[in-house]
C-alpha cells in the first residue's frame, strides 16, 4: 500500500463516530477512502450518511490526530510492517464476509492461500497442565493434516495451540489484542518470532495500542472470522473464549468443545457449549470429519497436498503395545495421575514402570507433567 492510500485509510478511521462497519459501507459505496474523504457534504448525505456523519467526515482532523498519523506512517515504514485493507485482493476473503470486517490489518509474516483452511483453537489463560498438553497435541494433529491453526497468542491454551502447530512444521496465525508493535504477554516474544517465520502475526489496532480489555472481543471476531470452526479446549464460564465461540456461531462457523473433568472450573465453559449444541471433540479427526463435507473441492485438494508434501499424516492411533504398555495406558485417563498412584493401579515394579512410561512418552502416547504426573494423550 502506498503512503497516500495509507494516509487516507488512517484519516477515515480517525473520524469520530466511524467504526469498522461504517467504513466498510462507505468504501463499498465510494470505492476508496480517498473518494469518501473528497466527497461533498451534499453527496455524502445523498448516499445515506447522516448530517452528523457527513459533517464529521468533511471536518479537518485535529492537529494532534494528524501528528499521530504522521508518526504511524513513519514507524510502519521503518519496521517493515505490511498492511492490507479490506479492499485489497490479498485480504483474507473469510474476513471480508463479516458485517464489520477490520478495515486495516497490520501484518508481520506472510499470508498463504492455504490459510483459507484454518481452525481456531482457544481457551483459558489459566489452563491446567492437562489442558495445555491436550491442546498442543490437538493443534499438532490439525497442522499435520494441513490445517492452519489460529489463536490469540495469550497465556495458557493459546500459546499451546501455536506451539503445537509449530511443532508439526505447520502454519499458525496469531491475532493480537494490541498494536502490532507490542507483544502481549511479553514472555511470548520468542514464540511470536517463530510464528512470524512460519505464519502471520496480525492486528487491526493502531501502533502503540495497549492490550485493553475492550480490545479482546474485537480481536476475537477476527480469530473466529478467519476460521472454518472454533475449538474451545478449556475455559471458565467467564472466559473470553466463550465470546469467540458465540461470535463463531453468529458468523456461521462451527463450534467445537473438549469435555473435561467435572471437578475443574476450566471444564465448565466447554460443557456449557456442549449443552448449547457444540460438537464434542476428543481428537483432531472429530473436527476434520465434521468440516470436510463443507469444504470446496479446491480446499480439499489443498489440504491433501499439504499433508502429503510434509509427510504429515497423523500417526495411527492403533499401535502395537506390549502387556505393560497396555496396562499403563488403561490406567491413565483424561486427568493426570501421580506415578505413585499409577504404581498402585498397575502393580508394576518402580523401575519397570518408569522405563515403560519413558517409552510411551517417546512414542507420543503419554505426557509427563510437573510433579511426577502423567497424562494419556
Amino acid at each position: 500500500m502506498n503512503e497516500l492510500d495509507l494516509r487516507a485509510w488512517l484519516t477515515l478511521r480517525s473520524v469520530d463516530g466511524v467504526g469498522s462497519a461504517t467504513i466498510w459501507t462507505l468504501v463499498q459505496a465510494w470505492g476508496s477512502p480517498t473518494a469518501v474523504l473528497s466527497a461533498s457534504i451534499a453527496d455524502l448525505r445523498d448516499r445515506g450518511c447522516s448530517p452528523a456523519l457527513a459533517d464529521a467526515i468533511r471536518r479537518p482532523l485535529e492537529t494532534v490526530r494528524q501528528k499521530q498519523i504522521d508518526r504511524e506512517v513513519k514507524v510502519l515504514s521503518r519496521r517493515g510492517v505490511s498492511i492490507l485493507s479490506c479492499l485489497d485482493a490479498a485480504y483474507p476473503a473469510a474476513l471480508r464476509s463479516l458485517p464489520d470486517p477490520p478495515t486495516l490489518l497490520y501484518c508481520m509474516g506472510q499470508w498463504h492461500p492455504d490459510d483459507a483452511c484454518a481452525i481456531a483453537v482457544v481457551g483459558s489463560r489459566r489452563a491446567t497442565p492437562a489442558g495445555r498438553a491436550f491442546t498442543e497435541r490437538l493443534s499438532q494433529e490439525l497442522a499435520q493434516a494441513g490445517w492452519t491453526v489460529v489463536s490469540g497468542l495469550a497465556r495458557g491454551i493459546d500459546g499451546a495451540a501455536h506451539r503445537g502447530a509449530l511443532a508439526a512444521g505447520g502454519r499458525t496465525i496469531a491475532v493480537l489484542g494490541c498494536g502490532i508493535d507490542r507483544t502481549y504477554p511479553p514472555e511470548h516474544a520468542a514464540l511470536r518470532r517463530e510464528i512470524e517465520a512460519r505464519g502471520v502475526v496480525v492486528s487491526e489496532f493502531s501502533l502503540g495500542a495497549a492490550p485493553h480489555s475492550y480490545h479482546f472481543p474485537q480481536r476475537n471476531r477476527i480469530i473466529s472470522g478467519l476460521s472454518r470452526g472454533v475449538v474451545v479446549t478449556e475455559a471458565t464460564l467467564e472466559s473470553g473464549s466463550l465470546i469467540t465461540a458465540r461470535l463463531a456461531a453468529d458468523q456461521g462457523r462451527e463450534v467445537f468443545a473438549v469435555p473435561g473433568s467435572i471437578r475443574d472450573d476450566t471444564s465448565r465453559g466447554p460443557h456449557k457449549l456442549l449443552r448449547d449444541g457444540a460438537k464434542l471433540v476428543e481428537r483432531a479427526e472429530d473436527i476434520i470429519l465434521e468440516l470436510w463435507p463443507q469444504l470446496e473441492e479446491s480446499a480439499r485438494q489443498r489440504l491433501t497436498a499439504r499433508a502429503a508434501a510434509g509427510g504429515t499424516e497423523p500417526a495411527p492411533r492403533t499401535q502395537t503395545l506390549n502387556s505393560e504398555e497396555a496396562e499403563i495406558l488403561g490406567a491413565l485417563g483424561v486427568d493426570p495421575l501421580h506415578i505413585d498412584v499409577l504404581a498402585e493401579r498397575t502393580h508394576l515394579p518402580a523401575s519397570s514402570l518408569a522405563a515403560t512410561l519413558l517409552t510411551l512418552e517417546l512414542r507420543g502416547l503419554v505426557r509427563q507433567l510437573p510433579g511426577q504426573l502423567y497424562l494419556r494423550l
